[in-house]
């Protein structure tokens, strides 16, 4: 595999080597000029995702933007005329250039440079940040910025507030409705699709999120709905600096947390530990009926609470050996010490409603996870520009290990109780190497390629032990087996792409190969699978004016069942109603395409996105009923589904201390399958949004207010209902802008409750269940080293527009 990608850089190169370099003479023809430039510090260090803003000479309004790339290069199309440009970048003075006359060949800015601000401990500030998008050829950026509502909260708070996903009431990340999608962290695989992990993590390290709605060939096939990239924060201010950031709340919630960061010319070097303690309680009710041979019903009320003690370290750093290669270490470590208790009751009654029986389940569980990773990098830079090489290493590792003691007793049967326990032990390790190559050509074009090898294990050993009438422990042969599973993939890809003015496009192909194997050790049971599937993408984009794009994409992925999916034991805390996986789940393979337009105006934009989604192979969830009324839930490849959808993001700015933000997601589905000789289909139409209200009040009191709604939809065993819920939140900087101080309240009408019916073959079933959602919490940031300056709205409000253009 090395070797052929040694052959594949090779070959680019000798391709390439005698195409006009970037920078020569501007070939003749009718593209459209260009304003460029390239902007560094003062040390000649390129300065990435610096904000450059074109305005009109005449009067003054904003024509066009961009943001500068790794390199600091930057290139703006815009028509013949006057103009005057606005450079800035968070922490550095900003800087103004006037009288830029652009004639035919367009305008060379040159060199910019950029000096940092003076700083110093009296005078703490921070820079002002604003939520933010851009919109790329692949993908779409979303700057967390100061959302009020998700200070002091996790990774799975701050998922909540990006447009396009939204994250249940049991932690599950849905994009466009759909939960099979792929999480990274600053590009690399991690184990946050796991609820459980993203409630571990603080929000405060996320610097910003990337939504790939239809990735192109240079990611993973792995991901059908697409692919969520949390990039985690690093400052680029030169010298010491430093964030404490303490949150208590209630439910119980305390936290606290210490972000580190010291750059010098040779290194970049950063670190952030966290600790956390959290209690959430949650309840539930279920009616049952059953049909058949025997009618009869039992109602069920459910009483739970999770969570206790994490901690969480994050260490790394970049080390400039030259200009030209960056060496990269970084390493995560994650502990949890969890206490989870439930109490369920189930009421019986025969088919004339009387009661027949009272059973009393309380279970009391210890939970140990642990998490680590570690990361290995390097980038190589080459003089000729955009030109690079990217190889990394990772390694990463789980265990989750559960204890639990249960005690049942039931009503008529002399109040005998009837103890169980359980162990239930989790654990996954994962390899991965990978290695990238691009290669710029002529002014405007690259080819891209790469290779990457994977190794995936998981071992899920479980059993279930009841106490007989002599106080032995007897072993529940159903429930005491130890599931392996090995899954290995390589991969190779190669892009193209090209910008002839105006127009963009790129088109890929990736190929990989999946060997996967899973057994079940006690019971000899192994299933074999080996393939290779290839994955074409390709995406266009038309810069129609400096306020309009427009773009056009197709890819063809796959949705490999994700760590939970796989395995066969959850729990036993309820013993009629089990929740498993199942090891032998074979991908799911879906074809998309989507279809985006982007308008900008002086206050505002409007994304607007069509999408089609064709799905084999569907994993769906379902109900099983056997003879003594114990319900599995569990997954299976259901078969096809047709999903059609629109989307719109839109930001608008009606005032100077005003601005509004909402989603709004409409989509139709159809699913056929079926299982064991029973047809299982659907049709749904349903949608959801979101609307944030952000106001400045009295110069220096932020207030945020929003609501979500989920509409009810269909499913192929019934109905899920509606959802809604109000958040709100309340911010001001104190001690002379060094600290900030926020008060949010989540769900504050405490009506988010997750509530479905389920109708199959004798069984009909109410269900609604609820954590405790509402919560308040109270968060003090202080900060050092820092700068904050007063917001100047207008300049924000085009620098958000800019951004959202994404050239």
């Amino acid at each position: 595999m090395v070797l052929l990608f040694f052959i594949m850089m090779s070959f680019c190169q000798l391709v390439f080597s005698q195409q006009p370099q970037p920078g020569g003479p501007r070939p003749s023809g009718t593209e459209q000029p260009v304003i460029r430039g390239t902007v560094k510090d003062v040390n000649h260090k390129a300065i990435p995702y610096a904000s450059i803003v074109i305005y009109s000479q005449k009067d003054s309004s904003m024509v066009a933007g961009a943001a500068s790339d790794d390199h600091g290069h930057f290139r703006i199309p815009v028509r013949p005329g006057s103009y005057f440009a606005r450079i800035t970048f968070l922490s550095y003075e900003q800087k103004v250039i006037g009288d830029i006359q652009v004639t035919g060949k367009g305008f060379d800015l040159g060199l910019i440079e950029l000096k940092e601000e003076s700083l110093s401990l009296l005078e703490v500030e921070i820079s002002g940040e604003k939520s933010q998008t851009q919109l790329s050829l692949d993908k779409r950026v979303f700057n967390v910025g100061k959302d009020i509502a998700t200070t002091g909260g996790s990774v799975s708070d701050v998922l909540e507030r990006v447009p396009s996903i939204t994250v249940d009431i049991d932690g599950n990340v849905s994009l466009r409705g759909s939960q099979n999608v792929r999480i990274l962290i600053d590009g690399k695989p991690s184990n946050l699709s796991d609820p459980s992990a993203l409630r571990m993590l603080p929000g405060n390290t996320i610097e910003r999120v990337e939504v790939i709605t239809n990735p192109s060939a240079r990611y993973d096939a792995e991901g059908e709905a697409g692919i969520i990239n949390l990039i985690t924060r690093r400052q680029k201010q030169a010298g010491l600096n430093a964030g404490i950031e303490l949150t208590t709340g209630y439910p119980e919630n305390f936290g606290a947390s210490l972000n580190l960061n010291y750059r010098s010319k040779w290194a970049n070097l950063y670190a952030n530990y966290g600790i956390n303690y959290r209690k959430s309680p949650g309840k539930g009710y279920s009616l049952r009926e059953f049909s058949g041979d025997t009618n009869y019903t039992y109602e069920q009320t459910r009483e739970q609470t999770r969570g206790g003690l994490s901690n969480n370290l994050r260490m790394g750093s970049d080390f400039y050996l030259n200009d030209k290669n960056i060496l990269t270490l970084s390493g995560t470590f994650r502990i949890a010490d969890e206490q989870n208790k439930s109490k369920n009751i189930y009421t019986d009654f025969d088919s004339l409603g009387a009661v027949t029986s009272t059973t009393y389940r309380n279970e009391d569980e210890k939970e140990d996870r642990i998490n680590i990773d570690a990361n290995l990098g390097y980038r190589k830079l080459f003089s000729q520009r955009g030109r690079e090489w990217n190889t990394q290493l990772q390694w990463r590792i789980g265990d989750d290990t559960e204890k639990g003691d249960i005690i049942e007793t039931i009503t008529g049967s002399g109040n005998a109780a009837m103890p169980a326990r359980t162990r239930n032990t989790e654990d996954e390790m994962n390899w991965l190497l990978q290695s990238d190559y691009i290669h710029p050509f002529n002014k405007s074009g690259k080819i891209e390629t790469g290779l990457k090898a994977t190794l995936r294990n998981i071992w899920n050993d479980y059993l279930v032990e009841e106490q007989d009438s002599l106080g032995n422990w007897v072993v529940n042969p159903i429930f005491d087996n130890n599931l392996k599973y090995t899954e290995n993939i390589d991969a190779a890809y190669i892009i193209f792409s090209h910008k002839p003015g105006s127009f963009s496009y790129q088109a890929g192909l990736r190929a990989e190969y999946s060997d996967i194997t899973t057994e079940l050790t006690k019971t000899k049971e192994k299933n074999h699978r080996s393939y290779l599937s290839l994955f074409p993408s390709i995406h266009l984009s038309l810069a129609i004016d400096s306020s309009n794009t427009l773009q056009l994409s197709y890819s063809r992925r796959l949705n490999r069942p994700r760590y939970r999916d796989l395995l066969p034991f959850y729990s036993y805390g309820d013993s009629r109603n089990f929740f498993t996986g199942n090891p032998n789940l074979d991908p799911e393979i879906n074809n998309s395409f989507e279809l985006g337009y982007l308008n900008t105006w002086k206050r505002g934009s409007v994304l607007s996105s069509g999408y089609y989604r064709y799905k084999t192979g569907v994993f769906e969830r379902i109900t099983v009923v056997d003879s003594a009324g114990t319900t599995r839930f569990f997954p299976i490849n259901l078969s096809t589904q047709h999903a059609f959808g629109i989307e719109f993001n839109i930001n608008y700015q009606p005032l100077e201390w005003w601005r509004l933000t909402s989603n709004l997601n409409f989509f139709t589905a159809s699913t056929k399958g079926t299982y064991e000789g029973t047809k299982l289909e659907s049709n749904t139409n349903s949608f959801n949004g979101r609307a944030i209200s952000n106001m400045t009040l009295f110069r220096r009191l932020e207030l945020q207010l929003s609501a979500d709604y989920v509409a009810p939809r269909n499913t192929t065993q019934g109905k899920v209902k509606a959802m809604y819920w109000i958040d709100a939140g309340l911010s001001t900087d104190i001690l002379k802008k060094k600290a900030t101080i926020t008060l949010s309240v989540r769900d504050i009408l405490n009506s988010r409750k997750r509530k479905f019916i389920t109708d199959t073959e004798g069984l009909h079933a109410i269900n609604e269940f609820q954590w405790h959602s509402r919560q308040i919490l109270l968060s003090f940031i202080y900060r050092f080293n820092q700068t904050k300056k007063k917001s100047d709205t207008r300049r924000q409000d085009s620098m958000d527009s800019m951004d959202e253009m994404g050239f």
